[in-house]
């Protein structure tokens, strides 16, 4: 195939004309015909400007690569597979949710920071950034209402720009919208007023819609549906009711889609949530049919839960669609993934890894992977930087586990042993292989240092202000 190349001044200098030509005849023939505004090659200018300067990221990695050299030949030289390992690395994505790249809160208050993205084009050229420094990050999932497109396919072709795609779509019944018929304060698909839980599959409905226009192949349902205070309502009926609900929206999804039935102990009710645990669940999954899957939020169980289990099990019922990863001390807290129990998150992985494997699925591909988390006190892109670092640091650990031997051990029952070949894989510094997995696909080596070093947030505070709110929160 013959490549065309053409120099990025040529590129500007005709750019500019079509600029110029645009500002003088909005209503031209061409932008009717391209759908190419003023508006539109304005932002597009500015998201060129912010992505990261190539040669600021040669610079990052040269500084460091002498380094990270030693640190891969040391690892390489007590590893097997380094290179197997590294290659998965590269494949596996970490969807980033539309929601999280503002500063969240909570019900005492929140602190907004500065240059939030102010629309969904900011938040796609952020989901950009993050890709640009980590290469991990390649996919967005957006929370409908909070972020509808108003033009589809400028909106994909943006994303496709930034090298991204469009994970699971997002529906929200959890809140009441401006000019919203009915209230979900008693529920939502659940609601004893069938008008209200039409409304709602309705909503869902209009998800799976605007999910098709962008690319996306599955819908999350997260319902808060549930009771307050023993009484006030029937479990059966309020079971019953959400299914007959689910099947409506399960009916309209395309022949290609899943559906994700996530789950959640507690809040905002606190005596009862209709889909309360990975059973109820995985009771509407069976019940609903083949595209219909359990997601697995790490922050909505109740504290100690074994969640290494319920992964195993879901994935050997084939109905594991997916994790919303992130970490907690008390409850939902939504804390840096990995930041207050990194080995639960390397023994969840280790039961995916094996688990898969089992079945032969791809890693990368046949499940849903996405943070989902709020940022109150950090900077959001910095800690979405951490939180797919933790990520690939615990999946890296867990490709190092000697499945051979830990299989042995257990059919020997010999517990030492397999507690040692886990705790060996944990402790290894597998650091490098992430890194070199970055550098591979034109990553930083050190992508929080590097957004330190490059001013993004002073760039983006420059563009957006000092007063910028993000959309949806």
């Amino acid at each position: 195939m013959l490549k065309l190349l053409i120099p990025s001044w040529l590129l500007d200098y005709f750019a500019t004309l079509l600029l110029m030509y645009l500002c003088v005849n909005p209503d031209s023939p061409l932008a009717k015909t391209t759908g190419i505004t003023f508006e539109f090659l304005i932002l597009t200018f500015e998201l060129r400007d912010m992505i990261l300067d190539q040669n600021t990221l040669h610079t990052h990695n040269d500084a460091g690569i002498k380094l990270h050299q030693q640190q891969l030949s040391h690892i390489r030289s007590v590893t097997d597979n380094t290179d197997a390992i590294i290659e998965k690395l590269r494949a596996f994505q970490v969807a980033i949710p539309s929601w999280a790249l503002g500063t969240g809160g909570t019900r005492f208050g929140r602190f907004s920071g500065a240059g939030e993205p102010g629309s969904l084009e900011e938040k796609i050229a952020d989901v950009g950034l993050l890709h640009a420094l980590n290469r991990s990050s390649g996919a967005i999932s957006l929370h409908i209402p909070w972020d509808i497109p108003s033009d589809a396919a400028a909106i994909r072709q943006l994303a496709a720009d930034h090298g991204l795609r469009f994970d699971a779509v997002n529906s929200n019944t959890f809140q009441d919208q401006p000019g919203q018929q009915h209230s979900y304060k008693f529920g939502s698909l659940q609601h004893t007023d069938k008008a209200v839980r039409k409304q709602a599959i309705e909503h869902n409905i209009e998800v799976i819609r605007h999910g098709v226009e962008l690319g996306s192949d599955s819908l999350t349902v997260w319902l808060s549906d549930g009771s307050s205070f023993p009484g006030q309502l029937s479990f059966r009926k309020a079971f019953s009711r959400t299914l007959e609900s689910l099947e409506e929206i399960y009916a309209a999804l395309p022949d290609n889609w899943k559906v994700f039935v996530e789950y959640k102990a507690f809040e905002p009710n606190f005596y009862s949530m209709t889909v309360g645990d990975w059973g109820q669940s995985l009771l509407f999954a069976n019940k609903l049919g083949p595209k219909a899957y359990t997601l697995v939020d790490l922050g909505h169980h109740l504290p100690n839960a074994n969640i290494e289990q319920i992964v195993a099990l879901l994935l050997q019922e084939g109905k594991l669609g997916g994790f919303h990863f992130n970490d907690s001390k008390y409850g939902d807290d939504d804390l840096t993934v990995g930041s207050i129990n990194p080995y639960q998150l390397f023994l969840i992985f280790q039961e995916l890894v094996d688990g898969m494997d089992a079945r032969g699925m791809n890693h990368a591909r046949d499940l849903g992977w996405m943070i989902d988390a709020s940022h109150n006190i950090k900077d959001p892109l910095e800690d979405l930087l951490q939180s797919v670092e933790a990520i690939q640091l615990a999946y890296a650990q867990a490709l190092l586990v000697d499945s051979v031997a830990l299989e042995h051990a257990r059919n020997n029952n010999d517990v030492a042993q397999a507690q040692e070949i886990l705790q060996d894989a944990y402790r290894t510094d597998v650091r490098a292989l992430v890194a070199e997995a970055r550098l591979q696909d034109g990553g930083a080596l050190q992508p929080l240092r590097l957004f330190r070093e490059a001013g993004i947030r002073k760039q983006l505070i420059k563009q957006r202000g000092e007063r910028s709110v993000a959309t949806g929160l």
